[in-house]
This record gives C-alpha cells, sequence and structure tokens, in this order.
C-alpha cells in the first residue's frame, strides 16, 4: 500500500533493464510512492532491455548516458532539471559490470584493461553523477543518493572477482562524498549491500547458485527479495530518514551477522555422514 512517502520528490533512477532489475522495482515503487523521475541507463543496455515499458508505465522520460562521460552525465543532470523545472530530490546508482565475469576469467587471471573498465564502469560513475550534480548545483538540500552494493566489498566470494574491488571502491565513493555533500547541501549517500537476487546480472555470475543457495540457508529471514530492496531505497529517498548517511546498509536477511545457521550444520552434517557425539 502506497503512502505517498516522496509526493513532490523528483529524481533520476539509473540501471533499469527489465523487470528482474532492482531498479526496475525501485522505479515502479517510486513512482506509487508519488516520485517523478527520469530513467537512465547506458545505450547499450537499453537496446538490450525493456526500459520503454517502463517508462510507459512510470510516465518517466528516458535519458540515455553513459556513466562513463562526463559529457553524457552534465546532459543528464542538466536535462533532468529542465525537464522538472527545478532541482533534484533523490538518485539511484544501480550500475555495474564486468568483462571479467563475463569472459569467464579467474581472480589469477584478470585482464587489467577490463578491470580498469569495471571500476570504471562500476564505482567511478557514482563519483562522475556526484561531482556533475555538485557542479551544476543538482539537489535540494535533503536530497538522498542510494548505490547498490554487495558484502563481496568486504568478504572474499569465488567467481565475483573484479566486482568485490569495485563494490568496495563504490561503498569509499559514497562515504567521502556523502561527508561532503552533506556538509554543501545535507545530501545523504548510502549503499545499500543487498542480498544475493536473480537479476539478469546476478545471474550473469558463475556459481550464482551456489551464492544463492548459501546465503539463503545462512540467513535468518531468507535473502531479501527485489522488491523488498526497492522498499528500503525507498524508505532511503523519504524525509524519514533524513539523518542516516555514509552507510553501507545491510539489506540481507541477517546474512553478514550470522556465523553458521542451522540449515548449513545440517548440510554439513548429512554430507559428513556423521553427527556430534
Amino acid at each position: 500500500m502506497a503512502n505517498n512517502l516522496l509526493a513532490g520528490k523528483v529524481g533520476i533512477i539509473s540501471g533499469a533493464l527489465d523487470e528482474r532489475s532492482i531498479a526496475w522495482k525501485v522505479a515502479q515503487k517510486a513512482y506509487a510512492e508519488g516520485a517523478r523521475f527520469v530513467l537512465t541507463n547506458a545505450p547499450l543496455a537499453m537496446r538490450m532491455g525493456e526500459i520503454n515499458k517502463l517508462s510507459e508505465e512510470c510516465e518517466a522520460p528516458i535519458v540515455p548516458a553513459d556513466a562513463t562521460s562526463m559529457d553524457d552525465l552534465e546532459k543528464l543532470f542538466s536535462g533532468t532539471q529542465e525537464h522538472f523545472g527545478g532541482k533534484i530530490d533523490f538518485v539511484l546508482h544501480s550500475i555495474g559490470m564486468s568483462t571479467n565475469i563475463r569472459k569467464g576469467k579467474h581472480y589469477g587471471e584478470l585482464n587489467y584493461e577490463w578491470f580498469q573498465k569495471t571500476l570504471d564502469v562500476s564505482a567511478l560513475s557514482l563519483h562522475r553523477m556526484l561531482a556533475v550534480a555538485e557542479k551544476q548545483d543538482a539537489f535540494n538540500e535533503w536530497g538522498s543518493v542510494v548505490a547498490l552494493s554487495y558484502i563481496a566489498a568486504q568478504r572474499a566470494f569465488l567467481d565475483y572477482t573484479d566486482m568485490s574491488q569495485a563494490k568496495a571502491v563504490l561503498e569509499s565513493i559514497a562515504r567521502s562524498y556523502g561527508q561532503r555533500l552533506g556538509k554543501l547541501k545535507k545530501v545523504r549517500v548510502n549503499t545499500v549491500s543487498q542480498s544475493p537476487t536473480k537479476t539478469s546480472a546476478g545471474t550473469g555470475i558463475s556459481g550464482f547458485n551456489a551464492f544463492y543457495e548459501y546465503a539463503e540457508r545462512m540467513s535468518p529471514l531468507g535473502n531479501a527479495p527485489a522488491e523488498a530492496c526497492a522498499d528500503y531505497c525507498i524508505s532511503l529517498f523519504s524525509d524519514l530518514t533524513r539523518f542516516v548517511t555514509m552507510q553501507n546498509l545491510m539489506h540481507d536477511g541477517g546474512f553478514s551477522t550470522t556465523g553458521i545457521s542451522e540449515e548449513m550444520v545440517e548440510a554439513i552434517t548429512q554430507v559428513s555422514g556423521g553427527s556430534e557425539a
């Protein structure tokens, strides 16, 4: 049930590819809560996805932008302000890409040019977005920025390879720019560390099903679905969280603070064929 939490607010939502995308769910929830926004994604991703369908559903214009291009981002932020006739209140950064993962490169054989591209697209793009917004003075006071992350920024996960470093850089940028924008405009910047989620990007990772099932068994509440993550993002865009900033917020059903679960003990016991005395 909608509560008009974002009534009167305008913003930018990046990264919606198809109905499985977290950004797609965020857009639907934001629209239901009274927000108006611009949708954006890289031109190539837009050709591969279904963003026109979402645009029509949410009455949201689309502004294509390569998140590694300062020119594109300047046009995105200036165009959004022109479209709405004023400054913006929120931004969702839901951007991530690793050619090394797509090509199945294990951590010891990374292509370093691709590695740099991973960092550029998945992390430095947040800095670029916020630098452009600062330069244009694009935010209203008490605005909110949310970037989607994953616990591999703090822990080692097989097959997540260079995206682990990208998420760590992303979270660091959110803290540093959160301090800066907080002082300048009372804008808050947070990252949400989400459970493994069956999105198009997530399922492209080798061994994803093992990631997903392990987290499901370890989390007291189970994996947080995309819809729940969208709800969390909406709360962070709203005025209910005005004093939450520079945080990496775990949205993972308790996975990040669980040592071992009963389900995992049972699974290991079954595999080992024994039990404790």
